[in-house]
């Protein structure tokens, strides 16, 4: 065993000083660690074969001097996938691991339907068994990771969000699952999400369908 052991360093230190004596130039043009094999894993199986097949272009290179960047180029353009991770197996094998975005609601641009997903991308509508708010307006994906953010953070649940309404004065209005419409200030949202819940607490206001916050220490309500 320790002779295996002894013969498998040597190969290695030996390999070590052969590369050593190559250019770039001559290193690709051999067969030496030339990758074999692409394992993508994490998504469906059908995402997971339609990325494996973009990457086979990398199979003509050497997976010692396998250029990492271009790889994270290639799966950044893909919208739906949140992080990856990317390891080099010797002598031939590339592995990756990949997690998919979180699907948060559905925008209407341009006449066709996206996802926003938890990365701040936008993806190409598909079916999914998720009920998911709509979101109407002009804004940044970043205004509306903001907004999701505060929601998390107040005791207001997001699963009870039936529609988000953003406004050119950078303010948001809330329409739930329940039919009330929640008028938004531009600051403070998580004291406003608050105030709601414990507005909607109060058999007073059970039947109101409007409650305003957007004027600082005032609740307006209409029925």
């Amino acid at each position: 065993m320790l002779r295996l052991q002894n013969k498998k360093i040597l190969f290695y230190i030996s390999l070590f000083f052969i590369i050593g004596t190559f250019n770039n130039k001559n290193l690709n043009s051999i067969n030496l660690l030339k990758i074999d094999q692409i394992k993508i894993d994490g998504l469906t199986n059908e995402k997971n074969n339609e990325i494996a097949e973009s990457l086979e272009i990398f199979k003509i290179d050497n997976l010692f001097v396998l250029n990492k960047f271009k790889i994270i180029e290639l799966l950044n353009s893909y919208n739906h996938i949140e992080d990856f991770s990317v390891f080099k197996k010797y002598p031939s094998s590339l592995n990756i691991k990949l997690n998919e975005t979180k699907y948060l609601a559905v925008l209407n641009k341009e006449n066709q339907k996206f996802y926003i997903g938890s990365n701040g991308k936008l993806i190409k509508f598909f079916p999914i068994k998720i009920n998911l708010p709509f979101v109407f307006g002009n804004f940044r994906q970043d205004e509306f990771l903001k907004l999701k953010q505060t929601i998390d953070k107040s005791n207001f649940r997001y699963d009870q969000v039936k529609n988000l309404f953003h406004f050119p004065s950078g303010r948001w209005d809330i329409e739930t699952i329940s039919g009330k419409l929640l008028k938004l200030p531009r600051d403070n949202l998580d004291k406003s999400l608050n105030l709601f819940l414990t507005l909607l607490e109060n058999k007073k206001f059970k039947n109101s369908k409007v409650i305003d916050l957007r004027q600082s220490n005032q609740v307006i309500i209409n029925d």
